[in-house]
């Protein structure tokens, strides 16, 4: 009973949040249209999320979060200094395949958005399969140290949240 009811419990609490977050006033009132809405659109859109993605290490979630902001901090950063400091010819941007052991779409999807939030680089494909996926990287000299970070840091974290 209370599946149906709430059936996608993370959903609902971001969406309260959410809600709270753009009024940018906490009163009751908005606490309860926050819930309403947190409550009625994971019933409505139940039909459509046949497989619940399973998370496996649910306290990994905010080290990655933490991780994840830190490297955006850092990143805005080098692209500063590249972009304040570098001449055009010395940029050096680069496509790199970045092959993949996620499976699960969830990840992958975390994965691609993680990807392009971090400024310097954006996710610009995924194959056909879902083996790999497609990185623009504003500036690099090593690729392989690219996608040698993406997976140690990113998709490493992320197989152990989603199994």
């Amino acid at each position: 009973m209370l599946t149906r009811l709430i059936p996608h419990p993370f959903l609902s609490l971001t969406l309260i949040l959410v809600w709270i977050g753009l009024v940018n006033k906490f009163t009751l009132g908005n606490l309860i249209l926050g819930t309403a809405f947190g409550l009625i659109i994971p019933m409505l859109t139940a039909a459509y999320w046949p497989n619940r993605p399973s998370i496996a290490r649910p306290l990994k979630i905010a080290e990655y979060v933490l991780i994840v902001l830190w490297d955006i901090i850092v990143a805005n950063v080098q692209v500063a200094m590249i972009i304040l400091f570098k001449r055009e010819t010395e940029i050096r941007s680069q496509w790199i395949p970045i092959p993949l052991e996620l499976t699960s779409a969830e990840a992958i999807t975390v994965l691609a958005g993680t990807i392009t939030m971090t400024p310097g680089t954006v996710s610009a494909m995924l194959s056909a399969d879902g083996g790999s996926i497609l990185v623009h990287c504003l500036h690099t000299d090593d690729p392989d140290a690219i996608r040698d970070e993406i997976k140690s840091r990113y998709e490493r974290r992320l197989l152990e949240i989603f199994p």
